[in-house]
């Protein structure tokens, strides 16, 4: 097995981190199964994080290749501002020049996406004043089980104390990568069914709330 290395992330790692976002999308497969705008998801999944607080970044290399990486935020309050007012209308008129609408996958990810909201599966209560940092982090298949990703959590849980972060929250549709946050001593916060990727996989899928004071 090659040599891991946990580092800092730069400005020319973007696109690699972009493609693993992507790649990664739905519970560690591609988001292309229910979202065929490649450009559009990553814009959505990635853009505070990398064009606003690239600093709480780091990413997971093997043989030179950027192989996974850890996006943080350390004032989720920042990044709902932020995505409000810039990032959100922005990608807006993107998806429109795009033609989003009109993409079989994308369109109907969209309906199925609004029916849920209507139904009230995607409010939950709000954990900011106690988990006031969040964090997104994805491994590529073939390099997953070996650890990655607990470096890169604690890594990072060592970079919000430094700035006196009293806690993170992050939210999860995996009900694999939910036992794994539990063995790292992440509290189970909520729970809720949601479904409007059933017409994907079949079933409805579990969003899970973890956080952790710090």
């Amino acid at each position: 097995m090659s040599e891991i290395i946990i580092r800092k992330y730069k400005a020319s790692d973007k696109e690699s981190v972009r493609k693993i976002a992507f790649d990664t999308a739905l519970m560690g497969q591609s988001a292309n199964l229910f979202f065929e705008d490649e450009e559009i998801m990553q814009d959505f999944l990635t853009g505070y994080f990398l064009d606003y607080e690239p600093e709480s970044a780091w990413v997971a290399e093997s043989e030179g290749e950027v192989i996974g990486y850890l996006l943080g935020a350390k004032d989720d309050q920042i990044v709902n501002k932020v995505a409000g007012k810039k990032i959100l209308p922005r990608l807006l008129i993107k998806a429109v020049k795009r033609g989003v609408i009109f993409k079989k996958k994308c369109r109907a990810f969209i309906f199925h996406s609004i029916k849920s909201l209507l139904k009230g599966e995607f409010k939950s209560p709000d954990f900011y004043v106690d988990y006031p940092a969040v964090l997104h982090v994805n491994i590529e298949d073939g390099f997953r089980g070996q650890g990655i990703g607990s470096k890169l959590i604690n890594i990072y849980l060592d970079y919000l104390k430094s700035h006196n972060v009293k806690g993170v929250h992050f939210a999860t549709l995996s009900d694999r990568a939910a036992n794994f946050y539990d063995k790292l001593g992440f509290e189970l916060l909520y729970k809720k069914s949601r479904s409007y990727l059933r017409y994907v996989l079949g079933k409805d899928i579990n969003c899970y709330v973890y956080g952790m004071k710090l």
